[in-house]
């Protein structure tokens, strides 16, 4: 009875220090939250001013902490700019309407005075605060949208089109019932040096609306697809493989096949029957018995 005892005592005082520990080392494991498949995540930028472009501070705060503010509204959802988590897709945002101080900002942005510097929480909010613990502070992971166009004196022309890629914690994300916490994030225009032909294109003026479209993939680890050690890079410059070489021969036995079978079975029996022997020498043009020779009538005794 007393051993069991002393082993209760000598295990009551192992789980105290590990509590101790945990305290020590940080949050508790259950104050840390993870996106579930498709949790939306909110996009909140860089407030600054529309005369300098510097970023404005909180008021009254000592350390001239930076202020945050959420992304335009979108027309198509009715709130700011928001991704989902792990879902890969085409999303639209258009901006009602620029307004001046806005329009001004778009300068800067594609001017490269100011970056379009944005953030997500990497984290969802906390839902479970432990008993003795301090709750942990929002992280937060930059999103620099790199915006890009041409200024003119009246108006600009904005590259409307925009690549975003978020990175997320190394975890597969194939179940819906994945969760995971994000890693890191960039956003860039495509196709801005065709911006004088039209397409993914906006010749914007104050007042005008502004349609954003975002390709938005996901990468579930922080480096980029590999295979067999090497990242993958199949544009302009890329590898041809054996199987490449077949199937470009392959096609091309095919497509012979095809055009001598309907050479011989349609095009030439037509221009076959279309004309007569005779027709194609140099005597019978076409009239007579056919080769070339005026039939002789035989007079009857």
């Amino acid at each position: 009875m007393l051993l069991s005892f002393n082993a209760l005592l000598l295990g009551a005082s192992f789980l105290g220090q590990a509590l101790v520990v945990s305290a020590l080392q940080g949050p508790h494991e259950h104050a840390l939250p993870s996106y579930h498949y498709g949790a939306p995540i909110r996009v909140e930028c860089m407030n600054r001013s529309s005369e300098t472009g510097e970023h404005v501070s909180l008021p009254d705060s000592p350390t001239h902490e930076i202020q945050w503010i959420p992304f335009p509204t979108c027309n198509e959802t009715n709130s700011p700019l928001e991704f989902r988590y792990g879902i890969e897709e085409e999303h639209n945002c258009t901006i009602a309407m620029i307004s001046d101080p806005f329009f001004h900002l778009l300068e800067f942005y594609i001017h490269a005075d100011a970056p379009l510097a944005c953030r997500l929480p990497a984290r969802p909010p906390p839902h479970v605060e432990v008993v003795g613990e301090k709750p942990g502070e929002q992280e937060y992971i930059p999103l620099v949208f790199a915006l890009a166009g041409t200024l003119q004196l009246s108006h600009m022309h904005i590259s409307t089109h925009m690549n975003v890629l978020l990175h997320s914690t190394p975890k597969e994300h194939i179940h819906p019932k994945d969760s995971g916490v994000l890693d890191s994030a960039t956003a860039y225009s495509t196709s801005p040096l065709t911006h004088m032909e039209g397409g993914d294109t906006k010749r914007l003026v104050i007042g005008d609306p502004l349609p954003l479209k975002f390709s938005v993939r996901w990468f579930p680890t922080s480096a980029l697809p590999k295979t067999e050690g090497h990242v993958e890079w199949q544009g302009m410059g890329g590898h041809i493989y054996a199987s490449t070489v077949f199937y470009a021969i392959l096609s091309f036995l095919a497509g012979m096949i095809v055009s001598g079978v309907y050479f011989f079975g349609s095009v030439l029996p037509k221009r076959l029957r279309g004309r007569t022997l005779g027709g194609a020498t140099p005597l019978g043009y076409g009239v007579g018995n056919g080769w070339g020779y005026q039939a002789q009538k035989r007079a009857m005794d």
